[in-house]
């Protein structure tokens, strides 16, 4: 995979510094580390995607601290609003080299974190896909 994607301040943030300060809460970090990895990952497997590398490509963000709490979530936005007047509101996100993610099946991954969960499969009969 080549090329790079502007990516929201908030949804990276979010990523190094494992608070959710994304503006698209989960979904920009879904995005964001789909787009690195280009998997699709699950919720379990987010923990390991990541974080060094986004680091790696915008060392400048390791400086920022995010609060204890906030005053809800016009205060996460006020907070926001600041680091993106300081830092841009938009940086350019490139993907990990094929060697740096290793794609896990994520029922596999699942199995491994936590076998003694319950995995139960839905199959849905092939025409009765939404």
């Amino acid at each position: 995979m080549t090329g790079t994607k502007d990516f929201h301040l908030g949804d990276i943030l979010s990523i190094t510094t494992g608070r959710l300060v994304s503006p698209r809460h989960m979904d920009g970090i879904y995005d964001l580390l789909n787009f690195m990895t280009g998997d699709s990952l699950f919720t379990h497997q987010l923990p390991r995607a990541c974080e060094g590398p986004l680091l790696a490509q915008h060392p400048d963000l390791a400086a920022i601290e995010v609060p204890e709490e906030f005053s809800g979530e016009e205060g996460v936005r006020a907070w926001l609003a600041e680091q993106v007047a300081r830092y841009g509101e938009t940086r350019k996100v490139a993907p990990l080299h094929a060697d740096d993610h290793t794609r896990i099946d994520p029922l596999t991954e699942m199995r491994k974190a936590a076998p003694q969960a319950k995995v139960i499969p839905v199959i849905v009969p092939q025409g009765e896909q939404d």
